[in-house]
């Protein structure tokens, strides 16, 4: 090996560290005390001088424990706030260089090819990449007496990239429940299932026969979470033990993540190798490697696969120079079996081939150790290709829903190091078409996959509109779901109905009518949110939460959007006030307090306040703002024609100081009502705008005196009442189509269909009539 350059990476030293509970001498020890004992084993396993080691480590990159991998995610028994630093000093490693990875169980073979080429490029010398979880400790101790605290302050940079959920979640997917893999993967199985014409009978079989050769490795790994042998039957069929979870999986099938395991992989320079006096038969090179990542979920075109997986692979193998029959070891990511079934179809693996498809046992018999199970792929597969000198393993590592997949190739055989060519694949992928997609789907559709998940009982659906759009939506309809779970319900006719709290589906639009009883517009005898006042042609609405600064909950934003149904449908209303309750507030905006709450946040299909989103507002709507009108407030004011302020109202977009963004309108209207520069401080710095200043940029089309809002409301509603309420709708119309028409001459020159409709209305010739006559026009609105 004396041609090696020696800015070569090499993997030197792998280390693995597990306890179970119910184990004799079982410690109970946190995440950082996981990965430390894996890293020291890792130092031992160079064959070199521990303490030299450890002190030429000038990188520790960490893997992202579940406990801090989402916004939401929490630590109940405490955390280092700088985990690689934390694990650095416990093995007497002082790195320059600390970095924590993002989600996903893609990062540690991301990892490994990232920090070879830093290696190669001469930016490091010593790498050390690490993680743990201590899931089923955490789980064991929360609760009791003596419970440990795992808390770690520790100095030092750390270069933390973040969760790196882009793409992976939206907020379709959180109002439909599609946020735990389990139901997201079975989705791709179910898709795969019909793709193949299999029964579900046919293709339970088929799962338990994939995994059935992983649970006899897992039951001879030392650091397997459930080292039990099964066969395909028992993995396929349920129990009492192995109880259906989300359809098609049972327990057996899904990623075990109840573990306590933690796994380090340490690289080097060749140079750095022989100057710490690593032997050479511990050395193993990092041959092909490919990072790539699918589209968005509902974007894809085929949900039954993962292009991105496979053609991560091939290129691995292309860049090693090796095709598939060329490997000895193969680890397949299995969180579920659709992520192995992907890779095996499309390399033309056989589910049961003889060189196995795991070398650690797979997550759901090794254990899903979070974002790290990789890591341990790549430590067994550095020790078997140790054993077995110039073979050459395959670790695929995969992140996401699908979304990102990692692959490295391995060998004890010298290799140079080959830069990363992920970008021309990646480029491929990014090319393909985009499924054009829907967020309100209505009418009928055909199914193209699903999932019912048991505990909940609710099924998620993918479904495709005859135009082409594709949906999810959900249902808890028992006659639909009774449907998905026999036979073969993809391809079959399904109805869809969105709502402003997501989208629903059953068999046939009667059922939808009998869930959902459609309701014609009109209003009730009273609300409980909201004040409803008729006076003659004018409606007056009252946001009635005066205890919350008359805030929104999903509650009264339906009662408000009801309200203005009725109004827009009632011919004899002719305009609408909308006000706050007290004199403190118009509206604060969105409830933060019920959003904490946890409860399920949701707005009408005619946003917020039942306003913002309309498509039009064809009949005047003046807002009396009374105080604060902030966030949501202030966008149901500035989706309003006419705005009254009372002298001490103020107004503000402020979302951005609590990680939030003003996105019921506000980012766009306000740009638009006020010189640009204006609402960009406004927005950006959540300042607010006094009813003066509001006032001299025409956001306000009057300021009444203190508490006054209200009646110089109405005084301007008068007013607009004394003209034709059909006249009023007419230019309300027009204005709204020459506002869509950049062209002024060509926005006048519009032919518009309403001046049609307004020349040959009762309305049109009252006026002139009245006029001629001397006498005071009486309108129709008609």
């Amino acid at each position: 090996m004396t041609s090696l350059d020696h800015r070569t990476p090499v993997l030197v030293g792998v280390g693995q560290a597990s306890e179970r509970i119910d184990d004799p001498g079982y410690r109970g020890l946190s995440a950082v005390e996981l990965a430390a004992a894996a890293a020291r084993d890792a130092l031992a396993d160079t064959g070199a001088d521990p303490g030299a080691v450890a002190k030429a480590v000038d990188t520790v990159a960490g893997i992202r424990q579940f406990e801090i991998s989402t916004p939401i995610s929490h630590s109940p028994l405490g955390r280092s706030d700088n985990f690689p630093r934390s694990v650095a000093n416990r093995i007497g490693a002082a790195p320059a260089r600390a970095v924590l990875e993002v989600t996903g169980g893609q990062s540690p073979q991301h990892l490994v090819t990232e920090l070879a080429g830093t290696i190669a490029a001469g930016g490091a010398e010593v790498a050390l990449i690490t993680g743990a979880e201590a899931i089923s400790t955490v789980r064991h101790l929360q609760q009791a007496d003596d419970r440990p605290d795992f808390t770690e302050h520790v100095d030092g940079d750390l270069e933390d990239r973040g969760f790196g959920l882009k793409g992976l979640a939206n907020r379709q997917m959180l109002a439909h429940g599609l946020i735990e893999p389990t139901s997201q993967y079975a989705l791709f199985d179910n898709a795969r299932r019909a793709r193949l014409g299999l029964s579900r009978e046919a293709y339970a079989l088929a799962m338990g026969e994939l995994f059935a050769p992983f649970t006899k490795v897992a039951a001879a790994n030392p650091h397997a979470a459930a080292p039990v042998e099964r066969d395909a039957r028992e993995l396929a069929t349920p129990s009492e033990r192995n109880r259906p979870i989300a359809d098609p999986y049972t327990r057996f099938l899904v990623a075990r993540e109840q573990v306590n395991q933690g796994a380090a992989v340490l690289m080097m320079s060749v140079g750095a190798a022989r100057r710490l006096g690593v032997p050479e038969e511990k050395w193993v090179f990092l041959h092909g490697h490919a990072d790539l990542e699918e589209q968005p979920l509902l974007e894809r075109e085929d949900l039954s696969g993962s292009p991105a997986a496979v053609l991560a692979v091939r290129h691995a193998l292309e860049v090693a120079g090796i095709g598939v029959g060329d490997l000895a070891t193969l680890d397949l990511y299995s969180c579920f079996p659709i992520a192995v079934f992907a890779v095996c179809d499309g390399l033309g693996l056989a589910p049961d081939d003889p060189r196995g498809l795991t070398v650690t046992g797979g997550l759901p018999f090794f254990g899903g150790p979070g974002n790290n199970y990789s890591t341990h792929a790549i430590a067994e597969t550095v020790v078997r290709l140790r054993a077995r000198p110039g073979a050459f393993g395959l670790v695929g590592a995969n992140g996401g829903m699908l979304s990102k997949y990692s692959a490295g190739v391995y060998s004890t055989t010298p290799a140079p190091w080959r830069p990363s060519r992920s970008a021309e694949p990646q480029a491929e992928l990014d090319a393909r078409p985009a499924v054009p997609t829907t967020v309100h789907p209505d009418g009928w559709a055909t199914l193209e996959t699903y999932t019912v998940q048991h505990a909940t009982g609710t099924a998620v659906v993918v479904g495709r509109l005859d135009d082409g759009r594709r949906f999810l939506a959900s249902t808890k309809d028992e006659e639909t779901i009774g449907r998905l779970l026999e036979g073969e319900p993809i391809g079959g006719k399904i109805h869809v109905r969105s709502f402003g709290f997501g989208n629903r589906v059953t068999l046939t639009a009667e059922r939808m009518d009998e869930l959902f009883p459609p309701r014609a517009p009109g209003f009730r005898d009273d609300y409980e949110h909201v004040l409803v006042r008729r006076d003659g042609h004018l409606l007056e609405v009252t946001i009635n939460r005066p205890d919350s600064r008359n805030s929104l909950h999903p509650p009264a934003n339906a009662e408000l959007a009801e309200v203005f149904d009725a109004y827009f449908a009632d011919p004899d209303l002719w305009v609408a006030i909308i006000t706050g309750a007290g004199d403190k507030a118009f509206s604060a905006g969105n409830d933060l307090v019920y959003s904490a709450s946890g409860k399920p946040m949701w707005v009408p299909k005619t946003g917020f306040g039942g306003l913002t989103s309309r498509e039009s507002l064809p009949k005047p709507v003046i807002a009396a703002v009374n105080g604060f009108a902030l966030g949501g407030g202030c966008e149901i004011a500035l989706a309003c024609h006419l705005v009254v302020a009372d002298e001490s109202a103020q107004f503000g977009l402020p979302e951005v100081r609590v990680g939030l963004v003003a996105a019921a309108g506000g980012l766009v209207r306000l740009p638009r009502a006020v010189p640009p520069k204006v609402a960009n401080d406004v927005i950006l710095t959540g300042r607010r705008l006094s009813a003066a200043e509001a006032e001299s940029y025409g956001l306000v089309s009057r300021v009444a005196p203190a508490g006054q809002a209200l009646t110089v409301a109405r005084e301007l509603a008068a007013a607009i009442l004394e003209g034709s309420p059909t006249a009023v709708r007419t230019s309300l119309r027009i204005m709204a189509e020459a506002d869509a028409i950049a062209d002024t001459v060509e926005a006048v020159r519009y032919p518009s269909p309403a001046l049609d409709e307004l020349l040959v209305s009762q309305d049109a010739f009252e006026g002139p009539a009245a006029f001629a006559q001397k006498r005071k026009p009486v309108w129709r609105n008609r």
